[in-house]
């Protein structure tokens, strides 16, 4: 098995792997310091699909786990599935990583297929004074997310109208946050309690693997700016069979329906 990752999620699944009696060999690809102790680390960057391919041939490697989400949003599912078909990738298509790719994209698909989303708009580049007026119709707080790939640190909730303005232009006009903000999603503020279901799919069948309630604020108190992940807490003490039906039959499904 090859992983693909560095970060703690996929030093989670490669410890998991090793517990494994179906397992012969893995590999990770970069890896960190931390996974030398149950893998093999390969000096392989996630989005060099073509390294991959040559250490894929050369160690029978059956199956990829793409843990980041920058090369499946850049087709490494299809780049694969061309390229050595009897490889087993496990992560979505180009296509079906739009939904993690671009949260523009994510909400039309939701509104789509009628799964419930907090009410937004999305501006370009081109459109920074369209956008820092809409906010003048809004109530604080302001939710504003970098359209693509921020490595978890791409959403803004700011209290004060002329501070979100401000950001917003940061992130339209100067790049805040690189290629993610050439577009910025305004979004309707919604308060409550945040958590993960996890859901394998073929496109077809799907598995709902466990809950988890991760915590992304920097300081004490769920304070300060957002991060890519301060901590997790699974399983979620408040998902109950009740709750978790409900996120099958009105999340799950529908998802899992329109992708097909």
């Amino acid at each position: 098995v090859l992983l693909l990752g560095s970060g703690g999620r996929e030093h989670a699944i490669a410890w998991k792997l090793t517990q494994s009696s179906k397992l012969s060999k893995l590999y990770l690809a970069p890896g960190n310091a931390g996974t030398t102790s149950i893998a093999e680390n390969v000096n392989i960057d996630v989005n060099d699909f073509a390294a991959q391919e040559e250490f894929i041939k050369s160690n029978q490697i059956d199956m990829l786990i793409v843990g980041p989400e920058a090369p499946l949003v850049n087709g490494i599912q299809d780049y694969f599935k061309e390229r050595i078909p009897s490889l087993k990738v496990i992560g979505p298509s180009k296509k079906g990583a739009e939904l993690e790719g671009s949260k523009a994209v994510a909400k039309r698909f939701m509104n789509a297929h009628n799964i419930p989303t907090a009410a937004y708009r999305s501006f370009g580049k081109d459109e920074v004074e369209e956008a820092v007026m809409f906010l003048d119709d809004l109530q604080a707080p302001y939710v504003l997310k970098a359209d693509g790939l921020a490595a978890g640190k791409g959403v803004l909730i700011i209290d004060d109208l002329n501070e979100a303005k401000s950001e917003l232009r940061a992130m339209l006009s100067d790049n805040k946050f690189g290629e993610a903000s050439n577009s910025v999603v305004i979004e309707e503020f919604l308060d409550g309690i945040e958590m993960s279901v996890f859901v394998l799919t073929d496109g077809k069948d799907y598995q709902i693997l466990p809950s988890a309630k991760d915590y992304k604020r920097i300081g004490e108190g769920d304070t300060g700016l957002n991060t890519g992940g301060m901590g997790a807490v699974s399983p979620v003490s408040f998902a109950n069979e009740m709750l978790l039906q409900k996120i099958e039959e009105r999340i799950v499904k529908p998802s899992i329906d329109g992708l097909a």
